[in-house]
């Protein structure tokens, strides 16, 4: 099965704000940024992906990830993280109607292409199916069959909403990078000892005292 993957990105000024404890206003747009490059290159690299949307209205985002090979859909209709993502997945099933749908999360930078291959293979056995994050509270991919609307629920307690709306939980092992997205410091601690990408070493050179792993994007 292809997958088309959509990831929303808000504008870099707005991410990331609850690592102010960890990383200054003027270098969070740039984590933020090197978290969502290094998401989409090892999304693209997965070999059960066929293509990447990446939803955003920052100029900036749009022009590094198109760059990486990510297809930019404007935010619209400017009414939050799931309108966004129903607007993207209408406009991406226009192009490839044939092609499964997942969102994913845009702050995974110790994202592999293969264990996000395993958690896409475990979807593909239900119409809507989702990953919880690390937390256990989140969700950091939710998925829908050919035909199955996408009905995303992010946001609050959304690994309760997406299972209250009849998405299966999946539960596949060894699949931490893509469970592992980043809000605060201590998540960006984890995912640098998961070993990040080559964007998000950079970033975050200097920042932590833990030197961070880095890895390819195709491990």
């Amino acid at each position: 099965m292809q997958w088309t993957l959509v990831i929303p990105l808000k504008p870099l000024g707005r991410a990331k704000s609850r690592l102010s404890d960890t990383a200054p206003d003027a270098v969070r747009p740039g984590l933020a940024l090197a978290f969502a490059q290094d998401t989409v290159a090892a999304a693209l690299a997965c070999p059960a992906v066929r293509d990447v949307a990446v939803v955003t209205d920052d100029a900036l985002a749009g022009r590094e990830l198109a760059a990486l090979g990510a297809r930019i859909v404007r935010d619209e209709p400017g009414g939050g993280l799931n309108p966004a993502l129903v607007h993207a997945a209408a406009f991406v099933r226009s192009l490839h109607p044939e092609s499964a749908l997942a969102a994913l999360n845009a702050d995974l930078p110790a994202l592999r292409s293969a264990e996000l291959a395993r958690v896409l293979d475990a979807a593909a056995e239900f119409p809507r199916a989702f990953l919880p994050d690390a937390a256990g509270v989140g969700t950091t991919l939710l998925a829908s069959a050919q035909g199955k609307e996408l009905r995303p629920a992010f946001g609050v307690d959304s690994r309760l909403r997406h299972r209250t709306s009849g998405a299966v939980e999946l539960r596949p092992v060894d699949v931490d990078s893509v469970r592992q997205d980043v809000d605060t410091g201590e998540d960006l601690r984890v995912a640098l000892a998961l070993g990040v990408g080559r964007y998000t070493a950079a970033a975050t050179e200097g920042l932590l005292e833990t030197r961070p792993g880095v890895r390819g994007s195709t491990t």
